[in-house]
Protein backbone atom coordinates (compact mmCIF):
# COMPACT_ATOMS: atom_id res chain seq x y z
CA UNK A 1 0.00 0.00 0.00
CA UNK A 2 1.31 3.57 -1.32
CA UNK A 3 0.60 6.90 0.22
CA UNK A 4 -1.64 8.58 -2.46
CA UNK A 5 0.17 10.93 -5.08
CA UNK A 6 -2.54 13.22 -5.49
CA UNK A 7 -5.20 14.34 -2.97
CA UNK A 8 -8.37 14.07 -4.82
CA UNK A 9 -11.57 15.62 -3.23
CA UNK A 10 -13.42 12.30 -2.10
CA UNK A 11 -16.96 13.35 -3.63
CA UNK A 12 -15.63 14.42 -7.37
CA UNK A 13 -12.74 11.42 -6.98
CA UNK A 14 -16.22 8.86 -5.77
CA UNK A 15 -18.01 10.78 -8.45
CA UNK A 16 -15.41 10.17 -10.77
CA UNK A 17 -14.91 6.77 -10.02
CA UNK A 18 -18.25 5.76 -10.47
CA UNK A 19 -18.88 7.24 -14.24
CA UNK A 20 -15.66 5.79 -15.38
CA UNK A 21 -17.12 2.34 -14.50
CA UNK A 22 -20.65 3.09 -16.46
CA UNK A 23 -18.27 4.56 -19.11
CA UNK A 24 -16.34 1.41 -19.12
CA UNK A 25 -19.28 -0.66 -19.32
CA UNK A 26 -21.21 1.37 -22.45
CA UNK A 27 -17.84 0.96 -24.39
CA UNK A 28 -17.37 -2.93 -23.81
CA UNK A 29 -21.08 -3.63 -23.63
CA UNK A 30 -23.06 -1.02 -25.71
CA UNK A 31 -20.12 -0.35 -28.47
CA UNK A 32 -18.48 -3.39 -28.17
CA UNK A 33 -14.93 -1.95 -27.79
CA UNK A 34 -11.78 -3.95 -26.95
CA UNK A 35 -11.64 -4.28 -23.28
CA UNK A 36 -8.10 -3.09 -23.74
CA UNK A 37 -9.05 0.43 -25.15
CA UNK A 38 -12.22 0.54 -22.81
CA UNK A 39 -10.03 -0.01 -19.23
CA UNK A 40 -7.51 2.86 -20.72
CA UNK A 41 -9.55 5.18 -21.56
CA UNK A 42 -11.92 4.54 -18.29
CA UNK A 43 -9.01 5.15 -16.61
CA UNK A 44 -8.17 8.23 -17.81
CA UNK A 45 -11.45 9.74 -17.32
CA UNK A 46 -11.37 8.43 -13.69
CA UNK A 47 -7.81 10.80 -13.24
CA UNK A 48 -9.07 13.78 -15.51
CA UNK A 49 -12.47 13.94 -13.55
CA UNK A 50 -10.94 13.84 -10.55
CA UNK A 51 -9.03 16.40 -11.20
CA UNK A 52 -5.03 14.55 -10.99
CA UNK A 53 -3.00 16.98 -12.70
CA UNK A 54 -2.04 15.71 -15.92
CA UNK A 55 1.69 14.86 -15.04
CA UNK A 56 0.75 12.87 -12.38
CA UNK A 57 -1.76 10.89 -14.06
CA UNK A 58 0.70 9.75 -17.00
CA UNK A 59 3.70 8.61 -14.68
CA UNK A 60 0.08 6.84 -12.51
CA UNK A 61 -0.39 5.21 -15.80
CA UNK A 62 2.72 4.59 -16.96
CA UNK A 63 3.60 2.91 -13.49
CA UNK A 64 0.37 0.98 -13.19
CA UNK A 65 1.77 -0.19 -16.30
CA UNK A 66 4.51 -1.85 -14.85
CA UNK A 67 3.69 -2.83 -11.81
CA UNK A 68 0.84 -4.71 -12.35
CA UNK A 69 2.95 -6.63 -14.70
CA UNK A 70 6.41 -7.22 -12.68
CA UNK A 71 5.36 -10.37 -11.03
CA UNK A 72 2.98 -12.22 -12.98
CA UNK A 73 4.53 -11.37 -16.97
CA UNK A 74 7.10 -14.19 -16.65
CA UNK A 75 4.76 -16.26 -14.72
CA UNK A 76 1.63 -15.99 -17.35
CA UNK A 77 4.29 -16.67 -20.34
CA UNK A 78 5.74 -19.69 -18.97
CA UNK A 79 2.46 -21.12 -18.01
CA UNK A 80 1.29 -20.74 -21.61
CA UNK A 81 4.43 -22.94 -22.52
CA UNK A 82 4.18 -25.46 -20.61
CA UNK A 83 0.51 -25.70 -21.46
CA UNK A 84 0.86 -25.29 -25.09
CA UNK A 85 3.60 -28.55 -24.85
CA UNK A 86 1.05 -30.40 -22.40
CA UNK A 87 -1.53 -29.71 -25.09
CA UNK A 88 0.20 -30.79 -28.51
CA UNK A 89 1.94 -34.03 -26.84
CA UNK A 90 -1.25 -35.56 -25.61
CA UNK A 91 -0.21 -35.04 -21.84
CA UNK A 92 -3.72 -33.21 -20.79
CA UNK A 93 -5.77 -36.71 -22.94
CA UNK A 94 -3.79 -38.68 -21.37
CA UNK A 95 -4.42 -37.50 -18.16
CA UNK A 96 -8.34 -37.77 -18.92
CA UNK A 97 -8.70 -40.78 -20.54
CA UNK A 98 -6.05 -42.69 -17.82
CA UNK A 99 -8.59 -41.54 -15.01
CA UNK A 100 -11.41 -42.43 -17.15
CA UNK A 101 -10.48 -45.60 -17.45
CA UNK A 102 -9.54 -45.80 -13.61
CA UNK A 103 -12.72 -44.47 -12.46
CA UNK A 104 -14.59 -46.67 -14.80
CA UNK A 105 -17.59 -44.91 -16.94
CA UNK A 106 -20.35 -44.85 -13.60
CA UNK A 107 -17.68 -42.60 -12.60
CA UNK A 108 -16.22 -40.46 -15.38
CA UNK A 109 -17.67 -37.21 -14.46
CA UNK A 110 -15.44 -37.48 -11.23
CA UNK A 111 -12.59 -38.63 -13.10
CA UNK A 112 -13.40 -35.27 -16.03
CA UNK A 113 -13.78 -32.95 -13.27
CA UNK A 114 -10.10 -34.38 -11.72
CA UNK A 115 -9.01 -33.79 -15.17
CA UNK A 116 -9.78 -30.35 -15.68
CA UNK A 117 -8.83 -29.29 -12.44
CA UNK A 118 -5.28 -30.16 -12.71
CA UNK A 119 -5.25 -29.28 -16.42
CA UNK A 120 -6.72 -25.81 -15.21
CA UNK A 121 -3.52 -24.70 -13.42
CA UNK A 122 -1.72 -24.93 -16.80
CA UNK A 123 -3.63 -24.31 -19.30
CA UNK A 124 -5.71 -20.81 -20.22
CA UNK A 125 -9.85 -21.96 -19.71
CA UNK A 126 -10.71 -21.65 -23.29
CA UNK A 127 -7.79 -24.32 -24.49
CA UNK A 128 -8.11 -26.50 -21.90
CA UNK A 129 -12.08 -26.79 -22.74
CA UNK A 130 -11.57 -27.51 -27.18
CA UNK A 131 -8.29 -29.87 -25.90
CA UNK A 132 -10.47 -31.79 -23.10
CA UNK A 133 -14.49 -31.76 -24.61
CA UNK A 134 -14.35 -34.08 -26.88
CA UNK A 135 -13.68 -36.96 -24.69
CA UNK A 136 -16.87 -35.54 -22.43
CA UNK A 137 -18.52 -36.31 -25.79
CA UNK A 138 -17.38 -39.47 -27.04
CA UNK A 139 -18.32 -40.61 -23.09
CA UNK A 140 -21.73 -39.14 -23.65
CA UNK A 141 -21.99 -40.62 -27.26
CA UNK A 142 -20.92 -44.65 -25.53
CA UNK A 143 -23.62 -43.95 -22.35
CA UNK A 144 -26.27 -42.39 -24.44
CA UNK A 145 -26.31 -39.75 -21.56
CA UNK A 146 -27.20 -35.89 -21.32
CA UNK A 147 -23.82 -34.50 -22.36
CA UNK A 148 -24.05 -31.94 -19.47
CA UNK A 149 -23.52 -35.27 -17.41
CA UNK A 150 -19.82 -35.23 -18.48
CA UNK A 151 -19.55 -31.62 -19.60
CA UNK A 152 -20.39 -29.76 -16.55
CA UNK A 153 -17.44 -31.83 -14.10
CA UNK A 154 -15.10 -31.22 -16.69
CA UNK A 155 -16.29 -27.69 -16.87
CA UNK A 156 -16.43 -26.90 -13.55
CA UNK A 157 -12.66 -28.53 -12.81
CA UNK A 158 -11.30 -26.31 -15.65
CA UNK A 159 -12.89 -23.07 -14.18
CA UNK A 160 -11.71 -23.68 -10.55
CA UNK A 161 -8.18 -24.56 -11.09
CA UNK A 162 -7.86 -21.61 -13.18
CA UNK A 163 -9.48 -19.33 -10.43
CA UNK A 164 -7.75 -20.64 -7.40
CA UNK A 165 -4.69 -22.92 -7.93
CA UNK A 166 -1.05 -21.35 -8.82
CA UNK A 167 0.01 -21.64 -11.18
CA UNK A 168 -3.09 -20.93 -13.12
CA UNK A 169 -2.97 -17.08 -14.87
CA UNK A 170 -6.68 -16.08 -12.49
CA UNK A 171 -4.59 -16.77 -9.14
CA UNK A 172 -1.31 -16.04 -9.69
CA UNK A 173 -2.65 -12.64 -10.42
CA UNK A 174 -4.69 -11.95 -7.75
CA UNK A 175 -2.49 -13.34 -5.34
CA UNK A 176 0.51 -11.10 -7.09
CA UNK A 177 -1.80 -8.24 -6.42
CA UNK A 178 -2.66 -8.61 -2.54
CA UNK A 179 1.26 -9.84 -1.81
CA UNK A 180 0.40 -13.27 -1.41
CA UNK A 181 3.12 -16.29 -1.48
CA UNK A 182 1.79 -18.56 -3.88
CA UNK A 183 2.69 -21.79 -1.61
CA UNK A 184 -0.15 -20.21 1.18
CA UNK A 185 -1.73 -19.90 -1.89
CA UNK A 186 -1.92 -23.44 -3.00
CA UNK A 187 -2.36 -24.61 1.05
CA UNK A 188 -4.93 -22.61 0.51
CA UNK A 189 -6.50 -23.03 -3.07
CA UNK A 190 -6.43 -27.13 -3.12
CA UNK A 191 -8.91 -27.21 -1.25
CA UNK A 192 -11.00 -24.66 -1.86
CA UNK A 193 -10.82 -26.01 -5.79
CA UNK A 194 -11.51 -29.36 -4.52
CA UNK A 195 -14.75 -28.32 -2.70
CA UNK A 196 -15.52 -26.28 -5.42
CA UNK A 197 -15.42 -29.64 -7.97
CA UNK A 198 -17.12 -31.67 -5.88
CA UNK A 199 -20.20 -28.91 -5.46
CA UNK A 200 -19.94 -26.99 -8.98
CA UNK A 201 -18.68 -30.83 -11.13
CA UNK A 202 -19.96 -33.44 -9.61
CA UNK A 203 -23.34 -32.98 -7.49
CA UNK A 204 -24.41 -30.43 -9.95
CA UNK A 205 -23.61 -32.42 -13.25
CA UNK A 206 -25.98 -35.18 -11.63
CA UNK A 207 -28.85 -33.17 -11.33
CA UNK A 208 -28.72 -30.79 -14.18
CA UNK A 209 -27.81 -33.96 -16.19
CA UNK A 210 -30.82 -35.50 -15.77
CA UNK A 211 -32.95 -32.75 -15.42
CA UNK A 212 -32.23 -31.82 -19.04
CA UNK A 213 -30.70 -33.99 -21.67
CA UNK A 214 -28.70 -32.33 -24.57
CA UNK A 215 -27.48 -34.76 -27.73
CA UNK A 216 -24.26 -35.04 -29.31
CA UNK A 217 -23.07 -31.68 -31.42
CA UNK A 218 -24.01 -32.54 -35.49
CA UNK A 219 -20.17 -31.99 -35.96
CA UNK A 220 -19.76 -34.32 -33.48
CA UNK A 221 -21.84 -37.27 -34.30
CA UNK A 222 -18.54 -39.20 -35.21
CA UNK A 223 -16.17 -39.34 -32.34
CA UNK A 224 -12.60 -40.65 -33.34
CA UNK A 225 -10.97 -42.57 -30.48
CA UNK A 226 -7.55 -41.11 -29.74
CA UNK A 227 -5.01 -43.84 -30.41
CA UNK A 228 -3.66 -44.37 -26.73
CA UNK A 229 0.00 -45.88 -28.01
CA UNK A 230 1.17 -42.29 -29.26
CA UNK A 231 0.28 -40.61 -25.82
CA UNK A 232 2.39 -39.73 -23.53
CA UNK A 233 2.56 -41.87 -20.11
CA UNK A 234 0.36 -40.57 -17.12
CA UNK A 235 2.89 -41.50 -14.11
CA UNK A 236 5.55 -39.08 -16.50
CA UNK A 237 2.79 -36.10 -17.10
CA UNK A 238 0.89 -35.93 -13.78
CA UNK A 239 5.16 -35.90 -12.08
CA UNK A 240 6.05 -32.91 -14.70
CA UNK A 241 2.64 -30.84 -13.78
CA UNK A 242 3.70 -31.64 -9.83
CA UNK A 243 6.60 -30.14 -10.29
CA UNK A 244 6.09 -26.58 -10.10
CA UNK A 245 3.36 -27.06 -6.78
CA UNK A 246 5.88 -29.16 -4.89
CA UNK A 247 8.19 -26.75 -5.32
CA UNK A 248 6.71 -23.77 -4.77
CA UNK A 249 5.00 -25.36 -1.40
CA UNK A 250 8.71 -26.87 -0.44
CA UNK A 251 9.96 -23.08 -0.45
CA UNK A 252 7.37 -21.90 1.65
CA UNK A 253 7.31 -25.07 4.24
CA UNK A 254 11.17 -24.54 4.76
CA UNK A 255 10.55 -21.50 6.52
CA UNK A 256 8.49 -23.10 9.17
CA UNK A 257 10.61 -26.30 9.58
CA UNK A 258 14.11 -25.80 11.64
CA UNK A 259 15.54 -29.03 10.32
CA UNK A 260 14.97 -27.87 6.57
CA UNK A 261 17.23 -24.08 7.74
CA UNK A 262 20.32 -25.76 5.90
CA UNK A 263 18.85 -25.99 2.50
CA UNK A 264 16.48 -23.33 2.83
CA UNK A 265 18.59 -21.17 -0.16
CA UNK A 266 18.08 -23.29 -2.85
CA UNK A 267 14.07 -24.53 -1.84
CA UNK A 268 14.01 -20.68 -2.07
CA UNK A 269 15.84 -20.39 -5.19
CA UNK A 270 13.98 -23.37 -7.00
CA UNK A 271 10.44 -22.43 -5.18
CA UNK A 272 10.57 -19.23 -6.76
CA UNK A 273 7.53 -19.30 -9.20
CA UNK A 274 9.30 -18.64 -12.64
CA UNK A 275 12.19 -20.80 -11.60
CA UNK A 276 9.92 -23.39 -10.72
CA UNK A 277 8.13 -23.07 -13.98
CA UNK A 278 11.01 -22.85 -15.99
CA UNK A 279 12.48 -26.42 -14.54
CA UNK A 280 8.91 -27.54 -15.26
CA UNK A 281 8.96 -26.24 -19.02
CA UNK A 282 12.03 -28.18 -19.15
CA UNK A 283 11.43 -31.29 -18.37
CA UNK A 284 7.87 -30.98 -20.69
CA UNK A 285 10.21 -30.41 -23.71
CA UNK A 286 12.10 -33.55 -22.78
CA UNK A 287 9.61 -35.73 -21.75
CA UNK A 288 6.86 -34.93 -23.66
CA UNK A 289 8.35 -32.92 -26.37
CA UNK A 290 11.78 -34.62 -27.62
CA UNK A 291 10.95 -38.14 -26.01
CA UNK A 292 7.72 -37.97 -28.03
CA UNK A 293 9.57 -37.63 -30.97
CA UNK A 294 9.45 -33.82 -31.45
CA UNK A 295 12.39 -32.34 -33.17
CA UNK A 296 13.37 -28.77 -32.18
CA UNK A 297 11.99 -26.81 -34.36
CA UNK A 298 9.12 -28.75 -34.00
CA UNK A 299 9.36 -27.68 -30.48
CA UNK A 300 10.06 -23.79 -31.11
CA UNK A 301 6.91 -23.99 -33.18
CA UNK A 302 4.44 -25.18 -30.63
CA UNK A 303 6.35 -22.59 -27.98
CA UNK A 304 5.84 -20.22 -30.22
CA UNK A 305 1.88 -20.85 -30.93
CA UNK A 306 1.57 -21.16 -27.10
CA UNK A 307 2.41 -17.49 -26.43
CA UNK A 308 0.10 -16.02 -29.07
CA UNK A 309 -2.88 -16.22 -26.66
CA UNK A 310 -0.96 -14.31 -23.74
CA UNK A 311 -0.34 -10.74 -25.40
CA UNK A 312 -4.17 -9.78 -25.05
CA UNK A 313 -4.81 -11.36 -21.36
CA UNK A 314 -1.59 -9.29 -20.46
CA UNK A 315 -3.38 -6.27 -21.89
CA UNK A 316 -6.51 -6.90 -20.43
CA UNK A 317 -4.61 -7.26 -17.01
CA UNK A 318 -2.44 -4.34 -17.37
CA UNK A 319 -5.87 -1.76 -18.27
CA UNK A 320 -7.62 -2.79 -14.72
CA UNK A 321 -4.42 -2.62 -13.15
CA UNK A 322 -3.81 0.61 -14.74
CA UNK A 323 -7.00 1.81 -13.38
CA UNK A 324 -6.45 -0.11 -9.63
CA UNK A 325 -3.32 2.83 -9.45
CA UNK A 326 -5.28 5.74 -10.40
CA UNK A 327 -7.89 4.83 -7.81
CA UNK A 328 -5.17 4.34 -5.56
CA UNK A 329 -2.74 7.22 -6.63
CA UNK A 330 -5.69 9.91 -6.03
CA UNK A 331 -6.46 8.04 -2.21
CA UNK A 332 -9.51 6.29 -3.10
CA UNK A 333 -8.24 3.41 -0.24
CA UNK A 334 -7.97 6.41 2.24
CA UNK A 335 -11.74 7.02 1.41
CA UNK A 336 -13.49 3.29 0.49
CA UNK A 337 -11.56 1.53 3.42
CA UNK A 338 -13.26 3.54 6.37
CA UNK A 339 -16.37 3.54 4.97
CA UNK A 340 -16.21 -0.09 4.69
CA UNK A 341 -14.78 -0.54 7.99
CA UNK A 342 -18.13 1.27 9.53
CA UNK A 343 -20.36 -0.99 7.23
CA UNK A 344 -19.60 -3.62 9.58
CA UNK A 345 -19.16 -6.01 6.49
CA UNK A 346 -16.35 -8.36 6.74
CA UNK A 347 -13.41 -7.51 3.77
CA UNK A 348 -13.93 -11.47 2.50
CA UNK A 349 -17.74 -10.58 1.59
CA UNK A 350 -16.64 -6.94 0.28
CA UNK A 351 -14.41 -8.55 -1.93
CA UNK A 352 -16.55 -10.89 -3.59
CA UNK A 353 -19.03 -7.85 -3.61
CA UNK A 354 -16.85 -5.80 -5.76
CA UNK A 355 -15.68 -9.20 -8.13
CA UNK A 356 -19.23 -10.23 -8.59
CA UNK A 357 -20.38 -6.90 -9.14
CA UNK A 358 -17.44 -6.21 -12.20
CA UNK A 359 -18.56 -9.52 -13.40
CA UNK A 360 -22.26 -9.16 -14.41
CA UNK A 361 -21.64 -6.14 -15.76
CA UNK A 362 -18.22 -6.34 -17.64
CA UNK A 363 -18.67 -10.72 -18.22
CA UNK A 364 -14.71 -10.82 -18.92
CA UNK A 365 -13.33 -12.98 -15.65
CA UNK A 366 -9.53 -11.04 -15.94
CA UNK A 367 -10.97 -7.66 -15.67
CA UNK A 368 -13.24 -8.24 -12.53
CA UNK A 369 -10.08 -10.00 -10.93
CA UNK A 370 -8.14 -7.70 -11.62
CA UNK A 371 -10.43 -4.48 -10.62
CA UNK A 372 -11.43 -6.11 -7.65
CA UNK A 373 -8.12 -6.93 -6.36
CA UNK A 374 -7.02 -3.50 -7.22
CA UNK A 375 -9.64 -1.72 -5.13
CA UNK A 376 -9.41 -4.30 -2.55
CA UNK A 377 -5.24 -4.04 -1.81
CA UNK A 378 -5.73 0.25 -1.85
CA UNK A 379 -7.49 -0.20 1.02
CA UNK A 380 -5.10 0.36 4.55
CA UNK A 381 -7.03 -2.01 6.65
CA UNK A 382 -5.68 -5.06 3.81
CA UNK A 383 -2.25 -4.34 4.58
CA UNK A 384 -2.23 -5.74 8.05
CA UNK A 385 -4.21 -8.94 7.08
CA UNK A 386 -2.55 -12.14 8.04
CA UNK A 387 -0.96 -14.10 5.14
CA UNK A 388 -4.18 -16.60 5.03
CA UNK A 389 -6.36 -14.28 5.62
CA UNK A 390 -5.55 -12.88 1.88
CA UNK A 391 -5.27 -15.84 0.28
CA UNK A 392 -8.21 -16.65 1.30
CA UNK A 393 -9.58 -13.23 -0.44
CA UNK A 394 -7.52 -14.27 -3.72
CA UNK A 395 -10.51 -16.81 -3.48
CA UNK A 396 -13.16 -14.48 -2.40
CA UNK A 397 -12.29 -12.21 -5.59
CA UNK A 398 -11.79 -14.83 -7.95
CA UNK A 399 -14.95 -16.50 -6.72
CA UNK A 400 -16.81 -13.01 -7.54
CA UNK A 401 -15.18 -13.09 -10.63
CA UNK A 402 -16.14 -16.79 -11.65
CA UNK A 403 -20.27 -16.41 -10.56
CA UNK A 404 -22.79 -15.08 -12.44
CA UNK A 405 -21.73 -15.86 -16.36
CA UNK A 406 -24.26 -14.58 -18.81
CA UNK A 407 -24.74 -13.35 -22.26
CA UNK A 408 -21.56 -10.59 -21.95
CA UNK A 409 -19.22 -13.38 -21.34
CA UNK A 410 -17.13 -15.36 -23.84
CA UNK A 411 -16.61 -18.02 -21.82
CA UNK A 412 -20.74 -18.55 -22.16
CA UNK A 413 -21.35 -18.64 -25.58
CA UNK A 414 -18.26 -20.94 -26.10
CA UNK A 415 -19.95 -23.13 -24.19
CA UNK A 416 -23.14 -22.48 -25.92
CA UNK A 417 -21.58 -22.83 -29.50
CA UNK A 418 -19.50 -26.38 -28.73
CA UNK A 419 -22.82 -28.15 -26.95
CA UNK A 420 -24.83 -26.54 -29.44
CA UNK A 421 -27.44 -25.63 -26.74
CA UNK A 422 -29.97 -22.38 -26.59
CA UNK A 423 -29.57 -19.27 -24.68
CA UNK A 424 -31.48 -20.66 -22.27
CA UNK A 425 -29.97 -24.14 -21.33
CA UNK A 426 -26.93 -22.59 -21.23
CA UNK A 427 -27.66 -20.12 -18.42
CA UNK A 428 -29.69 -23.28 -16.52
CA UNK A 429 -26.64 -25.49 -16.61
CA UNK A 430 -23.37 -23.08 -17.11
CA UNK A 431 -24.34 -20.14 -15.38
CA UNK A 432 -25.50 -21.71 -12.56
CA UNK A 433 -21.56 -23.59 -12.13
CA UNK A 434 -20.13 -20.90 -12.49
CA UNK A 435 -22.65 -19.21 -9.61
CA UNK A 436 -21.57 -22.19 -7.61
CA UNK A 437 -18.09 -22.46 -8.22
CA UNK A 438 -18.37 -18.57 -6.91
CA UNK A 439 -20.21 -19.09 -3.71
CA UNK A 440 -18.25 -22.15 -2.65
CA UNK A 441 -15.37 -19.72 -2.75
CA UNK A 442 -16.76 -17.32 -1.19
CA UNK A 443 -18.10 -19.39 1.74
CA UNK A 444 -14.39 -21.13 2.09
CA UNK A 445 -13.18 -17.98 2.31
CA UNK A 446 -15.08 -16.97 5.06
CA UNK A 447 -14.59 -20.20 6.97
CA UNK A 448 -10.60 -19.56 6.27
CA UNK A 449 -10.66 -16.11 7.54
CA UNK A 450 -12.62 -17.09 10.82
CA UNK A 451 -9.34 -19.12 11.68
CA UNK A 452 -6.58 -16.91 9.74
Amino acid sequence: MTDPVFAANPTRLLIAAALGIVLLLILIIKFKIHPVLSLLISALFIGLGAGMPVSDLVSTVEKGAGETLQGIVLLIGLGSLFGGILEVSGGAQCVAQTLVNKFGEKNAGIALGVTGLVVGTTVFFEAGVVILIPLAFGLAKKTKKSTLYYVIPLLAGLATGFAFIPPSAGSVLVANMLGVDLGVMIAVGVPVGILSLIFAGILWSKFIGKKIHTGLPMNNQEIREEDSSKLPDFKTVIAIIIVPLALILCSTVSAYIPALKPARPVLEFLGTPFVALIIAVLLAMYFLGTRQGYSPEQLKQILDRSLRPTGQILLVITGGGIIRWVLQDCGMGNIIGPALEKSGLPLIIVAFLIAALIRTSVGAAVVAMTMAAGIMASMPAVANLSPVYLAAMVCAINGGATAFSHVNDSGFWLVSSLLEIDEKTTLKSWTIMETIVGFTGLICAIVISLFA
